[in-house]
């Protein structure tokens, strides 16, 4: 089974070489066949040419894209996902806030279990955060019990972008909707309203060493409130007709992990 790995990339030229590089040798190391795409999403720095410079002397499972516009984070994954190759595709931070090794966990689990999705939890059991920032991390946690109150589901980290999801699942939560982050919040909830299998897997996060967060907490708040609102709608009103046509799981349940 093919890894893909999508990267938005907006003036990450600092953070790329150790992530790419941590990525690569990870995934080789376990002998895990992949591809790594990295959208370029027009950035103003050297990102373009460090994704040269990488692809052509150390990442030979190194391709990248630059997204001419419209930009922003969800277009840049959007971009990814309308282009990768593999079997399975996850979304990954340019900044190593995630964990390499935590990517090959979600792997295997998809592997063992077969299931069309396996999402990241940092808040329960195993799960752990590094740097965290605190008003970062109250939001975080109340907009995620909004979520889980909302939807009627258990999973605590909706909000999580770092997911992995089979083709087939990414295909089946098309069209997207959403420019913003409010994207890591639209793709698990509509593979879950339509009845997707998913996984949980406790993972990592740390804080970026270089550069600043793209995230503007101010910006996101109706964004994420309309991604909520449209799937809690298509989940009582939509009369099935975007559900998985060979779900038998219900919709909303989890695989233990």
């Amino acid at each position: 089974m093919k890894l893909s790995v999508v990267i938005p990339a907006y003036n990450e030229e600092e953070s790329l070489p150790p992530t790419l590089r941590a990525l690569y040798q990870t995934l080789a190391k376990h002998g895990i066949q992949h591809e790594i795409c990295v959208t370029n999403d027009n950035s103003k720095d050297g990102t373009l040419r460090v994704l040269q410079e990488l692809a052509a002397t150390e990442i030979p499972t190194l391709t990248y894209f630059t997204n001419p516009g419209p930009n922003g984070f969800g277009y840049a994954v959007r971009y990814g996902l309308e282009r990768f190759t593999g079997d399975c595709v996850a979304v990954f931070m340019a900044d190593l806030s995630d964990d390499p090794e935590d990517l090959v966990r979600f792997y295997n689990k998809m592997r063992e279990t077969d299931v069309d999705a396996v999402f990241g939890s940092r808040w329960g059991r195993d799960g752990k955060v590094i740097d965290y920032p605190p008003l970062k991390k109250f939001i975080n946690r109340i907009a995620n019990a909004i979520v889980r109150l909302v939807m009627g589901i258990s999973y605590n980290d909706t909000t999580n972008a770092f997911k992995l999801y089979k083709r087939e699942t990414i295909e089946g939560v098309k069209p997207f909707l959403s420019p913003h982050f409010n994207l890591t919040v639209e793709l698990p909830l509509k593979a879950i309203v339509r009845g997707y299998s998913y996984a949980v897997v406790p993972n990592s996060w740390t804080n970026r060493k270089y550069g600043e967060s793209k995230l503007k907490i101010k910006e996101m708040g109706s964004r994420y409130f309309f991604i909520l609102m449209y799937c809690l709608i298509e989940k009582y009103f939509s009369r099935g007709d975007f559900r998985k046509k060979s779900a038998t799981q219900p919709a909303g349940s989890a695989v233990s992990r």
